[in-house]
């Protein structure tokens, strides 16, 4: 592994992936950076106020970095309107049955990111990465100024080059079957069912034209898999699935539980809940509506939010947002410290048999 700024961050090379909804709570991050990882606040979905509270928790849990993730605005075109209210009366029975109306999909698109920005350089935290898009050159320049790394979410080599020309500091490439959304820069319904690249190959694809340090993340739940894309070409191994049945994470008692629930037998990328390309556990709602949800993010994301909320508050997992990687059936309801010293070690025994069969 290389020796760089982002190794310098943490004692070991994982991050704790920032989850946006509640799952990345200051508990957890603290809980993770204090056993030597690099824990993630999640940003995106709340106020820039919220945001610099939980930055303040943070910083009275643990002294060492940390990091933040905020989504880039959505700048394109709004959805087209007249697909968002069909889609609307879709869910008309889904309002009904969980008793709550339906929210207002023409809610903010920029989800605060200037208001997020100024808080995050006049109070700079280590570490800050984006999601859903490249900053400008000069907010990347904003941030080195004030000695924050950044790291931009990629899902292919173009938006990795992309993410090197605007002045990211290290790239975050995102495979397929990383669970949530996909960080890609182009929200396009054209590559809906378009088969998406795999981790190994996308990071050796990335390393290959990029000089930048890598944070691989996408179905990472061992210390052998941390091995693997150590030994492609990363720097670092972003986990987001593994840490979410942790104890201190933010997630729901019943997203915990479906993680390794028989009764979820695959996940699967959807619009049904936000509007933009998902990975989560197949439930009733992902069957019944994914098929029809348009390219419409944040307005979708809007809309099912109340139905999401009621159906938690009702205790039905069949209507929640099951946000998971390829790799949930391996979670492990482990301590967030304990976790990382579990993988630390398994990563540990994995590279001293890489070495000696290296040796043999």
């Amino acid at each position: 592994m290389s020796t760089t700024a982002l190794n310098d961050l943490s004692r070991f090379p994982i991050v704790q992936a920032p989850m946006a909804g509640g799952p990345s709570c200051p508990e957890l991050v603290g809980a993770v950076c204090e056993a030597g990882a690099l824990g993630f606040l999640a940003g995106g979905y709340k106020t820039a106020g919220g945001l610099y509270q939980e930055i303040k928790q943070v910083r009275g849990l643990t002294s060492r970095p940390f990091g933040v993730n905020l989504f880039m605005p959505q700048d394109g075109r709004p959805a087209d309107p007249s697909a968002v209210e069909v889609y609307r009366h879709q869910l008309a029975g889904e309002a009904t049955w969980y008793d709550t109306p339906l929210g207002e999909a023409d809610d903010s698109r920029d989800d605060a990111y200037d208001a997020k920005l100024a808080i995050l350089r006049e109070d700079p935290v280590r570490v800050v990465s984006f999601t859903f898009g490249c900053p400008e050159p000069e907010v990347l320049a904003s941030f080195a100024r004030v000695g924050t790394f950044t790291i931009v979410t990629v899902t292919s080599a173009a938006e990795a080059l992309a993410a090197e020309r605007a002045g990211a500091d290290a790239v975050c490439v995102q495979g397929v079957e990383a669970g949530g959304h996909q960080g890609t820069y182009r929200d396009d319904p054209a590559d809906d069912g378009v088969p998406g690249t795999g981790l190994l190959a996308l990071v050796t694809q990335v390393r290959e034209r990029v000089g930048l340090p890598i944070v691989a993340t996408g179905g990472i739940m061992r210390g052998a898999q941390i091995a693997a894309v150590l030994a492609a070409g990363a720097d670092a191994a972003q986990l987001g699935t593994a840490f979410l049945g942790c104890p201190e994470s933010g997630a729901h008692p019943l997203h915990k539980r479906a993680l390794t629930d028989p009764l979820f037998t695959r996940t699967a990328l959807t619009r049904a809940f936000s509007g933009r390309p998902a990975r989560g556990l197949v439930n009733r709602f992902m069957r019944e509506h994914g098929p029809y949800a348009p390219a419409a993010y944040p307005e979708i994301h809007h809309l099912t939010a109340p139905i999401r909320k009621a159906a938690a508050a009702a205790g039905d997992a069949q209507g929640m947002a099951l946000w998971a990687g390829q790799g949930h059936r391996l979670a492990r309801a482990l301590p967030a410290g304990q976790l990382v010293e579990v993988l630390a070690a398994e990563l540990d025994t994995a590279l001293s048999e890489i070495a000696h069969r290296s040796a043999s």
